[in-house]
């Protein structure tokens, strides 16, 4: 439940369209809903602006299930993230409904549609090397979701850093840039001077030994010297994605 949907649900009821009776069936779950391997935060939504999202590393694939078709019950987008393919295709066979993104390892059902008339700006999601694209695609795919315009520039690392800065009018017309890279992690900084937009830094956890999975590149991406740069967990392509939508969007939460 959210804000439009709580907001579409009352004005049925005021032009008597919908029975008291049948909205208070509506919100029956509402703000919570106990299944047997979940407690389902259904009120998430309208608090935050953001869905509650299923974490699918760890979980089988008839819990992931259970809970995406717990979450499509209600209006908002559904979505599952580090979901493998051999566990997308048993809950697609039982969930109707579920789109499985393979590079960003996502299952979606019932996303947020993006409209262009009015809409606050654009993401757009960087990589810097074919190897960090899973991570970039996970948050592309979460933004997108969540009802955003994304573009998408991918393969465009500070080794040819010609090949960024062919996309410069790109970049500097994102409302705000998700950058993610790995091995040193400098691509943020790069980014972070040469747009006003607020960037989002996404170590990945690509690289050689002293890279050490990640933190290198995190430590390199939090000692940016680029103002308007922050930085995410590492391999955090999710969070990335919400937080620009949250940006995207203009405010904290709904008004």
């Amino acid at each position: 439940m959210d804000e439009k949907a709580l907001r579409t649900l009352l004005t049925r009821v005021s032009k008597g369209d919908c029975s008291p009776d049948e909205a208070v069936e509506s919100l029956r779950h509402w703000p919570a809903e106990q299944l047997a391997c979940a407690h389902l935060d259904h009120h998430r939504g309208l608090r935050t602006g953001l869905p509650e999202v299923v974490y699918g590393e760890n979980k089988s694939a008839g819990q992931i299930a259970e809970i995406l078709a717990g979450l499509l019950r209600q209006s908002g987008p559904a979505m599952a993230t580090r979901v493998s393919l051999d566990k997308a295709r048993v809950v697609q066979a039982r969930v109707d409904g579920l789109v499985y993104h393979e590079a960003a390892r996502m299952l979606v059902g019932n996303p947020a549609v993006c409209n262009d008339e009015g809409e606050p700006g654009i993401i757009v999601v960087l990589a810097a090397g074919t190897s960090d694209i899973p991570v970039a695609e996970e948050a592309r795919v979460t933004a997108a979701s969540l009802g955003n315009r994304v573009e998408q520039v991918y393969d465009v690392g500070v080794a040819g850093i010609h090949r960024l800065l062919a996309r410069r009018e790109l970049l500097q017309a994102a409302r705000v840039l998700v950058v993610v890279a790995g091995m040193e992690g400098a691509l943020p900084s790069v980014v972070g001077g040469l747009v006003a937009s607020p960037v989002i830094a996404v170590p990945t956890s690509i690289g050689y030994g002293t890279g050490f999975g990640g933190i290198a590149a995190l430590l390199g991406m939090l000692n940016s010297c680029a103002p308007g740069v922050a930085v995410v967990n590492i391999d955090n392509g999710f969070g990335a994605g919400c937080v620009a939508a949250a940006i995207n969007r203009g405010k904290a939460q709904p008004a």
